[in-house]
């Protein structure tokens, strides 16, 4: 298995491009995760049914989150996009988002090159109030079954506090594995 931290950087942040690699498909139950140590995708745990992914996730090589992890990414795409598949995105926006106590920020982002929509999704008004709606409420709630209580959404941002996060996720592992 590639390591995928080797293979890709980062992106073009400046002009709002972004790496990411597919840890979950859309509608999965599978949390799987991607171990830098090992450069596998790992099965971490079978959540319930009721809380399937609702958006393809993902993360960006050459990050590191508040949380330990390559920071995260919601893939909004009119199918689920399959494990292991490394695709270029757009970013709209940003979710802020704390689980147990760290914070563990979800940059939502579509694929740079969507002929379905005729790229017309560009920021996170596009995808409407339900949409949002739906995402708070699976961040709000998906890991109540097991530990109540330990999830919670903060909030949204535009593409700018996007960017902003990314290169300090950036300069996290730049510090933290490059020097």
């Amino acid at each position: 298995m590639p390591d995928f931290n080797k293979l890709f950087t980062p992106g073009d942040i400046d002009n709002g491009i972004i790496n990411t690699v597919v840890e979950i498909p859309e509608g999965s139950i599978l949390k799987i995760e991607y171990r830098r140590d090992t450069g596998t995708f790992e099965l971490d745990r079978v959540e319930p049914s009721i809380f399937a992914k609702p958006t393809s996730y993902g993360f960006i090589p050459q990050t590191l989150d508040d949380d330990g992890d390559e920071l995260d990414t919601l893939i909004v795409c009119g199918e689920p996009l399959p494990m292991g598949v490394h695709l270029k995105t757009k970013i709209i926006g940003v979710l802020n988002f704390e689980d147990d106590g760290e914070i563990d920020h979800k940059i939502i982002c579509v694929p740079a090159d969507d002929r379905n929509t005729g790229d017309s999704i560009k920021s996170l008004d596009d995808l409407g109030l339900r949409w949002k709606q739906k995402i708070e409420f699976h961040f709000n709630h998906y890991k109540d079954l097991k530990k109540p209580g330990t999830t919670k959404v903060l909030g949204w941002g535009d593409v700018e506090e996007a960017k902003k996060i990314i290169q300090v996720c950036i300069d996290r592992y730049q510090e933290k594995f490059v020097k």
